[in-house]
């Protein structure tokens, strides 16, 4: 496996993409109504979200979930939503899957949107990169749009760390502003394109791969490939695959092809959640160990559809 201390996020990202010969990330977003009743047998979820029950419960799942696919995919994304809602005892559960999905070998992002100035940016890095970060990850996802200065405070970190950038979602809210035309006949989003092309070729690793990537989704095909094209260096984190109705093949036109490897695709993970964490095959299980073979049955059934 690559070494989890080379100083180049953008490298270690291709080199686990390579190993692990696919280009998937597992997003886990414990869905507290989703979690199946296999993980309820001793105790029950409780409609109090923050609950001692409900953290139990999460963290079991988490972990398990964590345990079967390691082998299998290159990055893991730990929505902080889902953990926050759970108080000071969901942190510590976060902090406890970055520690162990890290032991796996396994990209680990936190999708925390973080975005702001001055010193609270400086608060949020410090939080996410520093040595001493009860969070340790390998990237986290910012959103830009109160400026290029909400940069400022990670670049610092880069390109040991890696960053994801907002830069066209995945959701139909997305032609709210990202694709408003300006005066210079160019929409917003292709604006911050061209604000943060500098940035990103000014990070390029040895595999022609920055540490500074961006977010963009799979329900836009078109506007993925276009900002490919603009964007020929930069590591792409795409949602919006599966349940957001992304086909396999629109979220591929964000990737590029691995040369060592025929028909392999690198450059970039894209992400799925509900159809890895939640496969209805699974909801039934009456015990852990059936759980498990589902789980990972599917995931590896998910990953062999991903070339066809």
């Amino acid at each position: 496996m690559p070494d989890i201390n080379k100083k180049h996020f953008g490298d270690r990202l291709f080199e686990t993409i390579r190993k692990k010969e696919n280009f998937l990330c597992l997003g886990i977003d414990p869905h507290l109504d989703l979690i199946p009743k296999v993980f309820q047998k001793k105790i029950k979820l409780t409609n109090d979200i923050y609950s001692k029950d409900n953290i139990k419960i999460v963290e079991s799942f988490c972990i398990k979930l964590i345990e079967t696919i390691a082998d299998l995919v290159p990055a893991i994304k730990l929505q902080i939503a889902f953990f926050e809602q759970l108080g000071p005892e969901g942190f510590k559960l976060l902090s406890k899957l970055c520690h162990l999905i890290k032991e796996k070998y396994i990209i680990c992002i936190i999708d925390c949107k973080r975005g702001d100035i001055g010193s609270t940016n400086n608060a949020y890095a410090n939080a996410f990169f520093s040595k001493s970060s009860p969070y340790p990850c390998d990237a986290i996802t910012i959103n830009p749009w109160l400026g290029i200065e909400t940069l400022n405070a990670f670049e610092q970190y880069i390109p040991k760390f890696g960053l994801f950038i907002l830069v066209h979602t995945s959701n139909p809210g997305a032609k709210d502003l990202q694709e408003q035309t300006t005066t210079e006949n160019k929409k917003l989003y292709e604006i911050l394109i061209d604000k943060l092309n500098p940035k990103i070729s000014k990070n390029i690793g040895k595999h022609n791969l920055s540490s500074i990537g961006i977010v963009t989704g799979a329900t836009y095909p078109k506007e993925l490939e276009h900002i490919r094209k603009k964007l020929p260096y930069a590591p792409f984190l795409i949602p919006g695959f599966g349940k957001q109705g992304g086909s396999i093949e629109d979220a591929r036109r964000g990737l590029l092809p691995d040369k060592k490897y025929k028909n392999k695709f690198n450059s970039g993970i894209v992400n799925s959640s509900r159809d890895l964490c939640f496969p209805t095959c699974a909801n039934n299980c009456t015990d852990i160990k059936s759980w498990k073979k589902k789980i990972y049955n599917n995931l590896e059934n998910n990953i062999s559809n991903l070339y066809i």
